[in-house]
């Protein structure tokens, strides 16, 4: 399958065939899931992003995606992306195994999952709390994070 040509913006940090995960930078909640996420994915398969970032929203623009408050995290793979639960469990089938284990919850109804997605979105801040998005997890790890004339070598 061909990905879709990046536009030149992207194309100084992102490489077609490259998974990128954006979330809410400022949302402790997320911070928590991409500690996880760093923890399980240790061939680094899938890079980050937050959605606040000028690469984050670089690629929300790409994508046709609202740009202002965001409340999914966004997971894309060969030019296709994934919203909501979707998203989660699509970046979770990268992972070995025991993690991987957890994309089966990919086949609970998608209407459930989203509901159970969007009622834990619609109340992160006020349930984990928030941050002011300056001390992103593993951002000392190099090539974890899309960044404007870099190229993760592959």
């Amino acid at each position: 399958m061909n990905s879709p040509k990046l536009p030149p913006n992207l194309s100084s940090y992102l490489q077609p065939g490259d998974r990128v995960l954006l979330f809410d930078g400022e949302c402790n909640l997320c911070h928590g899931l991409v500690r996880y996420l760093i923890r399980a994915d240790r061939q680094a398969k899938i890079l980050l992003a937050t959605v606040q970032s000028a690469e984050g929203l670089a690629i929300l623009t790409w994508l046709g995606l609202p740009t202002g408050p965001v409340d999914s995290i966004v997971y894309l793979e060969q030019g296709h992306h994934w919203l909501r639960s979707a998203a989660f469990f699509q970046a979770l089938r990268q992972l070995g195994w025991p993690f991987r284990l957890l994309a089966l919850a990919r086949f609970l109804p998608q209407r459930l999952a989203d509901g159970v997605y969007n009622a834990v979105a619609s109340n992160r801040y006020r349930l984990f709390g928030r941050n002011d998005g300056t001390a992103l997890p593993g951002a000392d790890l190099p090539g974890r994070y899309l960044h404007s004339g870099f190229r993760r070598s592959r």
